[in-house]
């Protein structure tokens, strides 16, 4: 059909091999994805004279993001790789600051362990390790490492199959499958085995695993300052694999392997953290209510899991990473307020004071919050900062300001004429509340012609945009579109009471705030009310899908990987618990109708506008089936549509792949282009 032939074409303009033909342009395109740079995982040394980093390079040739660990002095700024570059990640300084443990592998075998010793350069691999090694954690006299690591088990079988003869060439056998979880986005459907912790002579030797049984025991690791046991998260009770939020704090001797539970949990408790005296110890978590989505608190106990108490029950605002002060009377914490992501120190006695702001994360897509950060012992805070106008580069503070270390877009990004963004207000038709939103708008914006408008909506749904880079929105508004963006009720950074909003109404009034954000765009003036469009990915995909339901004010849609049906996608999903057990008050055996009451796939008989369909093709999470529901819906109802099927992507790699995230945004282009009518 037509409009399947315009999303080829699309894609087929989009493709580095025509877009590397061209020569330099003023504004942003698809082919300077793959010039794009960004940094993650900063890891300050201890004595804060410098910072190791994860920087995420773009080839065009592999049409990967490829890791490499660099090195920046905090004090000149000079600037060195350290590590394989394209392979390496995981930077983790030993207590003397004289070495660096870290990840890194290469093509067909799994990635090892390493250490680097920082005075002379030299490298080792610790040991030869049949799977990859996460959670990397360094004893206090940095004698051993501790990490995670997957142990395969044999798995289930039923019967006995036939005994092939040699060299005879059979079917793949049958798999038995009886675990509840048995895929997981962006990991495809799983292998038998356990992740366990192990630990391992930090100069070389044979890895000595801890942890044994049915379970997984895969969370950070913190050890205790006398380096004798590890902490760590995990729920080892029975009936484990049916409980969707919980996890218990364990230590296991480094030693004899002996496992003590500190903590009895009433909800999922994770990150454990040993004081530096080892008298207490701090995690965060929260009390399982069964509701959709809960803030996670800081609490703190004594070693032995008594006098636990809450640290930030006043601060309204879910806390991650906890990071003890060197002197034991405070703890560092990540929170995202309003929109913007902050560390701040937390006193023993519940007072929250930020130290950096303007954090953001390593998703360059879309401008969600987010970030890292890690602590020296003089205090010095290194952290991933960005801007809407930049990825993310490494700065420091000591609490008074902070300093970019790093520029790691300059180049690509001089001399352009990006999009530039402002923050748009908003009250919400529904009920008055203030509801966050941007405005985008495009190079050598004219404020008074009209353009088109793309109200691009965020997935979570418990989750937040913020003042963040997004290569989505700068490709949109080069190409002569305003984009909006915003934080509707249920998105997270502005307190339990509003992330609730939509709770048992999903979608629901966060329908009216996304109108009221359209609405205060059009009223700013140089939006043509005209040629409106909307699109979002996963829950984004969702409200889009609810979108065309509800109105006929857009000239076209693309939802991009939905839930349609409550029904099918929350016994297909990989987080099935969560879906049927938190976002809905009963399975849908049982209360089919709220399922159905909230499933775009009931208003198709309304769906007037053009609607483009995406998914990827190892979603997990909101998968094909339920775009394809969609697809042959409204075929079925006669409105133009169409199906784009990204190869070998998954929910969270959906855009990943520079030249995925290319073809993506040109299919929409093209498609929006269809219906697009010239402004008056």
């Amino acid at each position: 059909m037509k409009r399947t032939l315009a999303v080829v074409l699309g894609l087929i303009l989009a493709s580095p091999a025509m877009a590397a033909t061209e020569g330099p342009s003023p504004i942003f395109r698809p082919i300077d994805l793959f010039g794009l740079r960004s940094a993650s995982d900063p890891q300050i040394r201890p004595d804060g004279g410098a910072v190791a980093f994860v920087r995420q390079a773009n080839s065009i040739m592999t049409d990967r993001a490829e890791p490499s660990i660099w090195l920046i002095d905090t004090t000149t700024g000079a600037l060195s790789p350290l590590a394989d570059a394209g392979a390496a990640r995981s930077p983790r300084w030993s207590p003397d600051g004289k070495r660096l443990a870290y990840v890194a592998g290469g093509e067909g075998a799994p990635p090892q362990l390493y250490v680097r010793w920082m005075a002379s350069g030299a490298v080792a691999k610790v040991a030869d390790l049949a799977q990859a090694p996460g959670r990397i954690a360094w004893s206090p006299d940095g004698s051993r490492i501790g990490f995670t690591m997957f142990v395969p088990d044999v798995g289930t079988s039923l019967g006995a199959g036939l005994t092939k003869p040699e060299g005879a060439k059979w079917a793949e056998p049958p798999k038995v499958i009886d675990n509840l979880t048995y895929r997981f986005d962006g990991a495809g459907y799983l292998k038998p085995g356990y992740r366990q912790i192990f630990v391992v002579a930090a100069d070389g030797g044979s890895p000595r695993q801890l942890t044994f049984g049915a379970f997984d025991d895969g969370g950070d690791l913190s050890w205790s300052p006398d380096g004798r046991s590890i902490l760590f998260s995990a729920d080892r009770a029975p009936g484990w694999r049916h409980r969707a939020q919980h996890a218990d704090i364990w230590r296991v001797g480094a030693d004899d392997g002996v496992l003590t539970e500190i903590v009895q949990a009433t909800g999922p408790a994770s990150d454990p953290v040993s004081s530096p005296d080892g008298a207490m110890i701090a995690f965060v978590g929260f009390t399982d209510a069964h509701k959709p989505y809960q803030d996670e608190r800081l609490y703190i106990a004594d070693a032995d899991g008594r006098n636990l108490r809450v640290l930030t029950e006043a601060l309204d605002r879910g806390v991650s990473s906890p990071r003890w002060a060197a002197d034991g009377k405070s703890l560092y914490v990540q929170y995202t307020d309003r929109s913007t992501t902050k560390v701040a120190r937390v006193s023993l006695g519940g007072a929250v004071s930020p130290v950096a702001s303007g954090l953001v994360g390593a998703q360059l897509d879309r401008p969600y919050a987010g970030g890292e950060y890690s602590v020296a012992r003089n205090g010095m805070v290194a952290f991933t900062q960005g801007a809407w106008d930049r990825p993310p580069d490494i700065a420091v503070t000591n609490g008074a300001g902070a300093r970019r270390l790093t520029h790691l877009n300059d180049d690509l990004l001089h001399g352009k004429a990006l999009a530039a963004e402002t923050p748009l207000p908003v009250v919400s038709a529904f009920d008055k509340q203030p509801i966050d939103s941007w405005m985008v708008t495009p190079p050598n914006y004219d404020r008074s012609r009209k353009y088109p408008m793309i109200l691009e909506i965020h997935g979570g749904p418990y989750t937040a945009y913020g003042p963040s880079w997004s290569s989505e929105d700068q490709l949109y508004a080069a190409a002569g579109y305003v984009v909006v963006y915003a934080n509707p009720r249920g998105s997270t950074s502005y307190g339990q009471a509003f992330a609730e909003g939509i709770a048992a109404n999903y979608p629901g009034h966060d329908y009216d705030d996304l109108m009221s954000v359209v609405d205060a765009a059009i009223a700013k003036g140089s939006v043509d009310p005209n040629n409106l469009f909307v699109t979002g990915g996963s829950g984004g995909g969702l409200l889009t899908a609810w979108i065309v339901g509800k109105t006929e004010r857009f000239k076209a849609a693309a939802s991009q990987k939905p839930v349609i049906n409550w029904t099918s996608w929350g016994l297909t999903t990989d987080i099935s618990l969560i879906g049927t057990g938190y976002w809905f008050a009963k399975p849908p055996w049982v209360d089919q109708a709220a399922y159905w009451s909230h499933s775009p796939l009931s208003l198709v008989g309304a769906v007037k506008t053009p609607t483009l369909v995406l998914v990827g093709e190892e979603d997990h999470r909101t998968p094909p089936s339920e775009a394809e529901q969609f697809y042959e819906a409204l075929q079925i109802a006669n409105v133009p549509t169409a199906l784009v099927r990204v190869p070998g992507a998954s929910h969270g790699g959906f855009a990943e792949r520079p030249s995925q995230l290319a073809g993506e945004n040109a299919a929409i282009l093209a498609w929006f282009g269809k219906y697009r009518t010239p402004a008056p």
